[in-house]
């Protein structure tokens, strides 16, 4: 890859620059962007704040939260989208959904599963039973996003533009070129792309403990071999599930029957046009990973789960007659020795070449932040104090 990071220097990523008003020698306790003795977020405060976390930001014509104030054609758009369009939609979806969970729930009848706690699932199916659930769980995946709108998917698959350089320089390409990928990087948008991700590859993903007991989608995930975290525990247990994620990525890249790992290196969704810094958690066993870019262009409800309720943004979706996806694969990205050594390197010049390719700007803001400004625009009040300890 150091070709390809030489062609990185000469064509930087764009990245989020501080607004030039901030002023950082003041002190920053002078600076509230929130007023404690007002009664709901201003107008002004509304518009720091979309500067100061630009990554979560919703610039679609359903506005901020997805409160906006509607035209005219888009309300009767919506009214009649809510009385067709909607119902069918969900009779539809959960059709779905129930067939799928039928169908898992047959091919893991006679089978116990994984009891261990960050792996409580059925990876280890085989034969018959993993050729049922991976086939039939990618058709009705992509069936699934027909039926939510997205009729068609335009994918590009970006070829390495310094294979024969590399085969010139490196004795070991070829041998590296048919080394399996352990993981798959993903930009995060929206609950979407772990759609997307179920029927192009079905690789297993990590999954908040909860999902492992929704109905009917509990048993979906624990067929994915879904690795499980508590995301607010504070114990030892990440530890614990960063060994799990890498010895699965490590099974994915040396044996070829083991389900590849999705990860989301952001760890949490954006609005799509920005890129938050990686944790390390894919890099780690050093292995081979192929970076995917998610994009979902659209012109009146944007499909980015970025600052607006789950049950506003599902239906907001599915009463929008199409919805538009893209997709860029890029080349397997294989670490140098380097970056092997340094998993937070291998994290940051696959972030770098995924903002380049994708044209994404990075930024440097992350899941607490987005919690601020959630807690911003549903008017919290006690927030000065925690917005203060962000900036310093």
């Amino acid at each position: 890859m150091e070709s390809e990071l030489k062609d990185l220097n000469s064509k930087p990523a764009k990245i989020q620059q501080p607004d030039p008003t901030h002023d950082d020698t003041s002190s920053k306790d002078d600076r509230p962007l929130l007023k404690a003795d007002s009664s709901a977020t201003t107008a002004a405060n509304i518009h720091e704040l979309e500067k100061k976390f630009a990554a979560y930001v919703r610039n679609d014509v359903y506005g901020t939260m997805g409160r906006g104030e509607l035209p005219l054609k888009e309300k009767i758009m919506l009214g009649i989208s809510l009385v067709t369009l909607l119902p069918l939609r969900i009779v539809f979806g959960m059709s779905l959904l129930v067939v799928y969970y039928l169908i898992c729930r047959i091919c893991t009848m006679f089978s116990a599963p994984n009891q261990e706690e960050e792996e409580e699932g059925y990876a280890h199916l085989g034969g018959w039973r993993r050729a049922v659930v991976v086939r039939s769980g990618r058709f009705l995946s992509r069936s699934l996003l027909f039926v939510v709108g997205f009729y068609w998917i335009t994918e590009t698959h970006k070829d390495s533009a310094n294979t024969k350089e590399n085969s010139k320089t490196e004795g070991t390409h070829q041998l590296e070129e048919q080394e399996r990928p352990g993981a798959i990087v993903s930009n995060h948008v929206s609950y979407l792309d772990i759609l997307y991700h179920m029927s192009s590859s079905f690789p297993s993903f990590v999954a908040k403990r909860s999902v492992a007991k929704i109905p009917l989608v509990g048993l979906i995930s624990k067929c994915l071999g879904c690795v499980y975290v508590q995301r607010e525990s504070k114990s030892s247990d990440f530890k614990g599930v960063a060994g799990v994620v890498t010895d699965r990525v490590r099974e994915a890249h040396h044996n070829g029957s083991a389900p590849m790992m999705l990860l989301f290196p952001e760890g949490t969704t954006t609005n799509g046009d920005y890129l938050l810094p990686f944790k390390t958690g894919a890099f780690l066993a050093g292995a081979p990973v192929v970076p995917v870019i998610l994009r979902y262009p659209y012109q009146r409800f944007s499909p980015a789960w970025d600052s607006i309720t789950g049950v506003r943004h599902v239906v907001f979706l599915l009463c929008q007659f199409v919805n538009h996806m893209e997709v860029m694969h890029l080349p397997t990205y294989y670490p140098s020795q380097q970056e092997k050594d340094d998993p937070k390197l291998y994290a940051n010049n696959v972030r770098r070449l995924m903002a380049t390719e994708g044209n994404l700007i990075m930024s440097d803001i992350g899941l607490a932040e987005k919690r601020i400004y959630h807690a911003a625009l549903n008017g919290n009040n006690r927030l000065p104090s925690v917005l203060h300890q962000k900036d310093d």
